[in-house]
């Protein structure tokens, strides 16, 4: 498979990355699903059984795409997170695989008792904005 995109927008408001590659493909990725199944080392580890699971993403925005040359995308996350390359291909699979994967993500989060909201504000903002309990 060789797929390309054609157009990519960002949708601020709505959190979505809205790709649309030349088979007429088109998908509309939440930040927080691109942030939960970023290809970087940090979260998918160095091989499998090493993935860290990432919690409290469910506000998480886009700060910045950039190109990396002509096969893939850096997003850089409002919570600091900017590793991993978003190729083509993986960003492609991540459309395709949408269902099935954020579901697969939401029974590893009840699995580990945890959940897609950060516990405190501090994790968005970086403070606490009272009555959250955090010291």
């Amino acid at each position: 498979m060789s797929e390309h995109p054609t157009e990519i927008k960002l949708h601020q408001q709505s959190h979505l990355l809205e790709i649309t590659f030349d088979d007429e493909a088109c998908y509309r990725l939440p930040y927080e699903y691109l942030r939960v199944y970023s290809p970087s080392a940090e979260v998918r580890g160095h091989g499998t059984g090493q993935e860290t699971l990432q919690t409290g993403k469910k506000n998480v925005g886009v700060v910045e795409v950039l190109p990396v040359g002509s096969y893939a995308l850096k997003i850089v996350f409002d919570d600091g997170h900017d590793s991993g390359l978003y190729t083509w291909e993986y960003l492609y699979a991540l459309g395709q695989n949408q269902v099935e994967w954020w579901l697969q993500y939401l029974d590893r989060l009840a699995a580990a008792g945890q959940r897609r909201e950060a516990d405190c504000e501090q994790e968005l903002t970086g403070g606490c904005g009272g009555g959250c309990g955090h010291a």
